[in-house]
């Protein structure tokens, strides 16, 4: 299990107690609440809700670790949400229903607002806050989420099988090896191998960038969407030797034009960040929770 755990991380991975008049402003407090399905921060004056997906063997911990939005949310009355949702690239139809149904048990459970929810997610758990945002607005659920965000997502999952069989060719890094030996594995017995058709792979994965196939997030047209990534080619390059039409950056893009042509470009933002992207314990990387500005995504989250 710690080998899988190692590879799939791959895929992601002063305030004073008074009030004083030169600094009348509170931080407001907030509750926290935590279980083995989420980690809840509960604004004291609630005016929204952010739920959060983690990368694919994370957990809440490690997203509240990683992405430093709780200060920021809870001074503009957002309540945060962290899933301990993991393991997931893709979500099928049950998956759907049942995850559907436990946010809205979490929130009723919770006494938390209805209103200005965002969903998000880092690495896989932005595939995860595509689909179940598409499921939920499509089956008119009682949570209709404003808007949504991923991170440096994996979204095209017939491109991440065709990035990992060029990557075991190359054979040039063991982490880039053994998260690729991985991926077709899994996929393999998933989907079946795609020189055999594509279908599998489209019914399952937010977009196929060979076939521009966004059936499943039809539902997205209304919402608010920002696409973040950070395209550090020089990074790839010299880590796994990996081209730009290789990193998830490359397919993100593509699937910004498609959304804004098919949605128009006032919902959709692609965000390309530089020299961003840095792990918690200051280690460089692209693909990272950093990426993202907490206090610009809650001015987008609060207009």
């Amino acid at each position: 299990m710690q080998k899988y755990l190692i590879i799939l991380a791959l895929i992601t991975m002063s305030c004073k107690g008074q009030n004083e008049k030169n600094n009348p402003t509170e931080i407001p407090t907030s509750e926290i609440i935590k279980t083995s399905e989420f980690e809840l921060i509960k604004a004291e004056n609630q005016k929204g809700l952010l739920i959060l997906f983690p990368c694919f063997p994370c957990d809440a911990e490690n997203t509240l670790s990683e992405f430093k939005i709780k200060e920021v949310s809870g001074k503009n009355g957002f309540s945060v949400l962290a899933m301990n949702l993991n393991q997931h690239l893709f979500l099928n139809q049950t998956e759907k229903q049942k995850l559907a149904e436990q946010l809205e048990i979490i929130i009723s459970q919770n006494d938390l607002t209805k209103k200005n929810i965002f969903i998000g997610g880092f690495s896989s758990g932005g595939n995860v806050s595509l689909l179940i945002s598409n499921y939920l607005v499509e089956n008119k659920s009682s949570i209709q989420p404003e808007g949504l965000f991923i991170v440096d997502s994996p979204i095209d999952l017939l491109a991440l099988y065709k990035t990992a069989k060029k990557n075991l060719e190359m054979n040039f890094a063991e982490p880039s090896v053994q998260e690729a030996t991985w991926i077709k594995d899994f996929f393999d017995k998933e989907f079946g191998n795609p020189e055999n058709g594509i279908a599998n792979y489209e019914k399952k994965s937010p977009f196929t960038y060979e076939t521009e196939n966004i059936e499943n997030l039809r539902g997205l047209k209304n919402l608010k969407i920002r696409l973040y990534t950070e395209p550090d080619l020089k990074w790839w390059k010299e880590n796994r030797k990996n081209d730009f039409e290789d990193l998830n950056a490359f397919y993100i893009e593509k699937l910004a034009d498609k959304l804004k042509s098919e949605f128009g470009n006032t919902n959709v933002e692609l965000i390309k960040t530089e020299n961003r992207g840095y792990r918690a314990n200051g280690e460089r990387h692209p693909h990272s929770w950093s990426i993202v500005n907490e206090k610009d995504l809650v001015n987008w989250m609060t207009e």
